[in-house]
């Protein structure tokens, strides 16, 4: 099996995005790579192809539980045999998991970094053929990048200590010149393929608003789009609580995510959200780190992030699935003070020298005050990021508030505005006349609902099912069968033969109302 065949049978597409396939290629011919791209540009693809294609077993390092138990779903719903190793596991679980493991039942096994430090761990891993190792989220092994885990500097301790070194793979969305030569340098790549793909997301809309109540224009940008799911990201665990509060007593449906919560509450509150129970998500920057939900239509920022790594990565988690989104950031000059504070009053990091702490904090501040200028200067937002970032960028673009004006009003009415709107819905779309959109809507709503079907009695989230992309180009096309479902937008094989007779059945059903489409 080839890689695009990989990609086709497990995934439904049938050619890869920009730089996919030079880092897949790369570790499948046993080369190390570091591959930097925007969220929602496929990154997983570039080592779930090569694993799939080499024999042995592909060790995933990734930092957060929500996405590992997420990544490992949607390949078990692909038809790919994969587990998860990590502190939710009971003792009996893991033992299951790792005999598994030995046994050869698993391809692609998603591992948290400290459970490399586990004698056991290792003792498999050396017994084990391992094909590749991936490391996600690969910034947090620096200390100038904003997630700095201690964790992550072990990680070339384990690949050392391993008898045959297989090729090391490691994949970042946020990463300045700086972190992509710590990277290097801390996970010792050996020469790594190394591409940049861009960070621009074109599908997201930029706008900073400076509104005198910041509630209230909340308020309003959430009650235009109930039907949606978004994120409203706050600075401070008491904000959280405030807000939430405040959302629901309005009616709106918002759960709250933040370290100060127990880890049933937090499992509660994403577990909500991922599955559509909850629409709206109100969280610290404790959640979302490789959050995998496709659907997320919005990203509002309460408070100004402290930096431009931390907002490109958190507003880069709406529209995963490539459809229109917006990213809102509601700006004061308290912020300002919030940000210093919370710089301040960080907790120390014990591995750095007194000296590594003051340049750290140095750092920080001077991240915070690029962050300030991105709120004040008036100047293109997407270049303004892009520029940070090492991308050259024009000075006038087609996606934000500054260049095209906004589109929501600074008052306690948020009024959207058409230019540049997103297309959510056929009835939305220029393309189709009212009739022909309205009754395509109609069969939208009716493969979400198998979809949610299916999901439910899966016992996974809607969109590791299929996600709105999917059905939306299933709506267009309306196959008849199997060979003509294949030709849709990521379905592959696996998938269209667990599911794909109870989507044509919904399409046989819809065409005998809507014989003339």
């Amino acid at each position: 099996m080839t890689l695009r065949e990989a990609l086709q049978k497990y995934f439904g597409h049938n050619a890869f995005r920009p730089g996919q396939e030079e880092l897949a290629q790369a570790l499948l011919q046993g080369r190390d790579a570091l591959g930097v791209m925007p969220t929602g540009a496929g990154k997983s693809y570039c080592y779930q192809t090569p694993a799939l294609v080499m024999p042995g077993i592909a060790l995933i390092v990734s930092p957060l539980i929500s996405l590992m138990k997420d990544q490992v779903a949607t390949l078990i719903a692909a038809g790919v045999p994969a587990a998860y190793l990590n502190s939710s596991l009971t003792a009996r679980q893991f033992e299951t998991a790792m005999r598994r493991a030995e046994e050869g039942a698993y391809r692609i096994i998603y591992v948290a970094p400290e459970r490399l430090e586990a004698p056991s761990f290792l003792r498999f891993a050396k017994n084990a053929r391992i094909s590749l190792i991936a490391v996600d989220e690969a910034h947090c092994v620096s200390q100038w990048g904003q997630d700095f885990r201690p964790s992550y500097l072990k990680i070339a301790d384990f690949v050392r200590a391993l008898p045959v070194r297989p090729p090391v793979g490691a994949f970042t969305a946020t990463a300045t010149a700086q972190v992509r030569a710590d990277i290097v340098r801390l996970l010792e790549l050996k020469e790594p393929a190394q591409v940049t793909t861009g960070f621009d997301r074109p599908n997201l809309w930029l706008e900073v608003l400076r509104p005198a109540r910041r509630f209230d224009a909340l308020a309003a940008l959430l009650a235009a789009r109930r039907e949606d799911s978004g994120i409203v990201y706050c600075a401070a665990r008491k904000t959280v609580e405030q807000v939430t509060e405040k959302l629901n007593g309005l009616g709106l449906s918002a759960v709250r995510y933040h370290a100060g919560l127990s880890d049933d509450e937090r499992r509660r509150s994403q577990e909500d959200f991922q599955y559509d129970r909850a629409r709206i998500m109100v969280a610290t920057n404790a959640f979302g780190m490789g959050i995998d939900k496709s659907n997320v239509r919005y990203v509002i920022h309460y408070n100004m992030p402290r930096s431009m790594e931390a907002y490109y990565q958190e507003a880069g988690r709406a529209g995963r699935d490539g459809d229109g989104a917006d990213c809102v950031l509601l700006y004061s000059r308290q912020d300002i003070m919030t940000a210093r504070y919370l710089i301040d009053h960080a907790q120390p990091n014990e591995e750095l020298t007194e000296a590594e702490r003051i340049e750290v904090r140095q750092s920080d501040l001077a991240r915070l005050n690029r962050m300030v200028r991105y709120c004040e200067d008036g100047t293109c937002l997407r270049g303004a990021l892009l520029r940070y970032f090492g991308q050259p960028a024009p000075t006038c673009c087609e996606g934000c508030a500054n260049c095209l004006g906004a589109r929501y009003s600074q008052a306690e009415k948020a009024m959207p505005v058409k230019r540049g709107a997103p297309k959510a819905t056929f009835s939305q779309d220029s393309a189709f006349n009212d009739a022909d959109a309205e009754a395509l809507d109609d069969l939208m709503v009716r493969l979400k609902a198998r979809r949610l079907a299916i999901a439910q009695r899966m016992g996974v989230p809607a969109y590791v099912i299929a996600d709105d992309k999917t059905l939306r180009d299933m709506a267009r096309r309306r196959p008849a069968n199997r060979a003509e479902l294949l030709k849709v937008h990521g379905v592959g094989e696996i998938k269209a033969d667990r599911y794909g007779g109870e989507f044509l059945a919904v399409i046989e059903e819809w065409k005998k109302v809507h014989p003339g489409l």
